[in-house]
């Protein structure tokens, strides 16, 4: 049975706290490993472009199972794949910790991929099946909040860690476990199979990814990733240490600044999509991110950095979260979780694209041109929002495409 419920019950929910739980783990391996990686590398006799296989063999794994444990997701239940998942991420990334060389540390971190693929779309698919309406923005806007406060928080504790032992940031993944316990015994949920033939689940399934405004909304999530791993995770970094020679601890800090403002943001969506939709809000992101990376090449003083982060922190708040409830709202429950893990995959393209091109355009053109480039990207963004995404958008909860 779906919830609709009060704010202040909202919060009371324990299925929503397995949700963040559940969020939290999904961004653990790379942000909380990442600064451990020359201690890894010194300690492991790593070369530093092989390090960074540890991400490459922790993501891969993704691309193959994810649309799998989506299809089995919505064919069979929700907790069959969460509850594994979660105890195969917490138990490979505790190997990774006791790994002895850097081939089985590789090993590990193929297997704690196959159980992350899963984690990044049921956590979507659960707030899908469970609430309706205002509350599910609100919870979406929640759970963003607890994924940038996340992003935030773990490369400093990963830090902190790395200081004791390159191997300690591996054992958060523990946390894992008891996330896996909860979501067993307390998750809520409906437990029947999706009796659908599989070759008629699957004509639905491609029927309402290649709709119209489906496309649009991935269009604009690719966009989005292709900005904030490309323009603003990479080369905002690089420009901060090369014109304004700061530090890894300051780069952070910057960083983690901008991922509060997000959070913050997040936090209200609720309350933002009582007053404007979805689709107005994803404009004016669209509109923001423009702005802002066109505004950067021009910035002379580091304090100044303040008015463009802070603005890249609201358009992430509202952009994401609104993109995120558009996409789970429209599509049925009988086909959410293999909807949602097309999203992902979209997420990872933009991901590691976004780096790759703009290092092109930093390579042949100069600094600067990356956020020209970026700013390019936002007008793309711009187009195909204001194009496509019109009126109100169809939810699957007040009309399913499935033929009963």
């Amino acid at each position: 049975m779906k919830l609709n419920i009060s704010k202040n019950s909202l919060l009371k929910d324990l299925n929503l706290y397995i949700i963040f739980g559940v969020t939290l783990t999904s961004v653990m391996g790379v942000s909380s490993i990442a600064p451990a990686f020359p201690s890894i590398g010194r300690s492991l006799n790593v070369s530093t472009n092989q390090i960074g296989l540890l991400i490459t063999f922790f993501t891969l794994p993704g691309i193959i199972f994810t649309p799998i444990f989506g299809i089995l997701a919505d064919r069979f239940n929700r907790k069959v794949i969460l509850v594994p998942s979660l105890f195969l991420f917490g138990i490979a990334g505790t190997a990774c910790a006791l790994a002895d060389s850097f081939e089985q540390l590789l090993m590990f971190r193929v297997f704690q991929g196959i159980g992350s693929a899963a984690l990044g779309v049921l956590n979507l698919t659960l707030i899908g099946d469970l609430y309706l309406g205002n509350d599910r923005a609100t919870v979406m806007g929640y759970n963003g909040s607890v994924l940038s406060i996340g992003t935030a928080l773990y490369p400093a504790i990963g830090g902190a860690l790395a200081i004791i032992g390159w191997s300690y940031p591996f054992y958060l993944s523990l946390l894992a476990l008891p996330v896996g316990l909860f979501a067993l015994f307390f998750l809520r949920q409906e437990t029947e199979k999706n009796g659908l033939e599989i070759k008629f689940y699957l004509k639905e399934v491609k029927s309402a990814l290649f709709s119209k405004t489906v496309m649009a909304l991935f269009l604009c999530m690719f966009f989005t990733f292709i900005i904030l791993y490309g323009g603003y995770i990479t080369y905002f970094t690089i420009l901060l240490d090369e014109k304004f020679a700061k530090s890894s601890f300051a780069i952070g800090a910057i960083l983690s600044g901008s991922s509060l403002v997000t959070a913050i943001t997040s936090a209200q969506l609720g309350r933002l999509t009582a007053r404007f939709n979805e689709q107005t809000l994803i404009k004016a992101a669209a509109v923001l991110y423009t702005l802002i990376f066109a505004m950067i090449p021009f910035v002379d003083n580091l304090w100044f950095f303040a008015i463009p982060i802070s603005l890249f922190g609201v358009a992430q708040g509202m952009n994401i979260p609104s993109i995120m409830n558009l996409l789970t709202g429209y599509a049925p429950k009988e086909f959410r979780a293999a909807f949602l893990s097309a999203n992902w995959m979209v997420m990872r393209l933009g991901q590691a694209i976004g780096p790759y091109v703009l290092g092109l355009v930093y390579l042949y053109v100069s600094l600067e041109g990356t956020f020209y480039f970026a700013a390019l990207t936002g007008i793309l963004f711009i187009i195909t929002s204001f194009t496509f995404l019109r009126g109100e958008i169809p939810s699957a909860d007040a009309q399913s495409t499935i033929a009963s």
